[in-house]
């Protein structure tokens, strides 16, 4: 069974894309390009206080006017959303609390 390559860039919307955001998406996305596989747009959503949908749209803006597109993400979707971390946090409670019930994780204090 031969499995597809799945690359992601899964930038925090706290100020516009920079150099080394664009060459980190450049390269993911190369690779997921040249391996006929998936280039995944995460958005890292969870400093709640310092990110903005401005500079979600400015990233992605940015993304674009590099030429990269993505395969899935918050935009247009995908089997295996959400794409914005916090869209989740439903989906990390559930697996935090199944490691505590395992004992496998405890509550701090």
């Amino acid at each position: 069974m031969t499995k597809t390559v799945r690359v992601r860039f899964a930038p925090s919307p706290t100020g516009a894309l920079h150099v080394g955001g664009g060459h980190t998406a450049l390269f993911n996305w190369l690779w997921a390009r040249h391996n006929g596989g998936k280039f995944i747009l995460r958005i890292e959503d969870t400093d709640r206080e310092r990110s903005t949908q401005e500079y979600e749209d400015t990233i992605m803006s940015g993304m674009k006017w590099l030429g990269l597109d993505w395969d899935e993400g918050p935009d247009i979707g995908g089997d295996h959303g959400p794409y914005r971390q916090s869209e989740r946090l439903e989906l990390y409670h559930k697996y935090a609390e199944q490691l505590v019930d395992e004992g496998k994780a405890y509550r701090e204090g």
